[in-house]
């Protein structure tokens, strides 16, 4: 009983059980939906692998999102940041069809992420510096980021023929498991480790619950928020890089379309509180997660891309309802009545 409820009074308890229901439903509906096979050239392949390589980029873009969000801030402008950076490696590659680059695609690379640390850097310029409201600032970037793209390719889709940068989005010879896993994987490894080892997720968190309080405590508010949207940026540039290399091209209206509402329903999703606050990496991973699972069943079952959106919508309604005020007080009320002690003294202190 003590560990049940020290289950379902963690963060990560929402997350699991929608991950968990959706997984049964498709393992009971789905055909095939379980089965993994290992391909001629010795890759996995399957509905579950194919989750995890499409879920990559989306949990990338969740991990700079969790921070923003946990700083009481919004940035709607990384959809329209990886279309830069998916455009910006293109065309420093080039779209020869003999397969030749023409710069080195390392340079490519770093020039993509780059583009997404810049775009970053100026939201929080504008959001950190200039006070104006994250979701106006971040607004300004998603209306002109796009633009911005389509000039870069000069309104034409940028064909990648260089073999390479498709590994970054497919497998490496060799490996069993598409690149996109290792990424992300590096890339929550690396935020972790920042959480453990140095002080930025108790800043992240004390801006985000009382940011005065945190400017007098001797927290410089303005940095942190400034390092919180630049980091944003950087993980839009490198999901720019794998959403490029999924399709082998830059496509400016497409690339990144709608992520940003994907990334910031899965950090919902996770238990980070939209009003800001504390945050939950593992619950935004596990959040990403659940909503390419939810989408791939989608597709599964016949839905259309453009209804798809209806069905996140009813999501986003039902977590906000969730993380209420008055649904955490039934919740409390429940777990009351339902989850008693079984010390005889606690019980006293409870009814007391």
């Amino acid at each position: 009983m003590e560990k049940l409820k020290q289950f379902t009074s963690s963060s990560l308890f929402l997350p699991i059980v929608a991950l968990a229901v959706l997984l049964i439903f498709n393992a009971v509906f789905v055909d095939g939906f379980l089965h993994i096979q290992l391909t001629e050239d010795g890759r996995l392949y399957g509905r579950l692998i194919d989750i995890l390589n499409r879920s990559s980029s989306l949990v990338i873009l969740s991990l700079g999102m969790t921070f923003v969000i946990a700083t009481s801030g919004i940035d709607i402008s990384v959809g329209a940041v990886v279309a830069i950076s998916a455009a910006v490696v293109c065309t420093f590659i080039g779209g020869r069809g003999d397969g030749i680059p023409e710069h080195p695609m390392v340079l490519a690379m770093l020039a993509a992420v780059g583009a997404g640390v810049v775009c970053g850097i100026w939201n929080g310029l504008l959001v950190a510096k200039f006070k104006i409201q994250a979701v106006v600032a971040t607004l300004i970037l998603m209306t002109a980021g796009r633009g911005i793209a389509q000039l870069m390719t000069e309104g034409q889709i940028i064909t990648v023929y260089y073999k390479p940068f498709s590994y970054i989005s497919g497998t490496i010879p060799g490996n069993i498991l598409p690149t996109t896993i290792f990424i992300a994987a590096a890339m929550v490894l690396l935020v972790v480790f920042l959480m453990k080892k140095t002080s930025i997720g108790l800043f992240v968190q004390s801006v985000g619950i009382n940011p005065t309080a945190s400017r007098f405590s001797g927290i410089n508010v303005t940095l942190v928020i400034f390092l919180v949207y630049a980091f944003s940026g950087l993980c839009a540039g490198v999901s720019g890089l794998i959403e490029s290399s999924l399709i082998r091209a830059a496509d400016a209206n497409n690339a990144g379309l709608n992520m940003e509402m994907d990334a910031i329903l899965a950090v919902a999703l996770g238990g980070t509180l939209l009003s800001g606050g504390k945050f939950y990496i593992g619950g935004s991973v596990i959040g990403a997660i659940t909503i390419q699972t939810l989408t791939t069943t989608m597709y599964a079952l016949g839905v259309s891309a453009d209804q798809l959106p209806v069905v996140k919508a009813i999501a986003v309604i039902a977590i906000c309802l969730i993380q209420s005020k008055r649904c955490q007080e039934i919740f409390d009320k429940w777990k009351a009545r339902h989850m008693q002690p079984d010390n005889p003294e606690e019980k006293a202190v409870n009814k007391a």
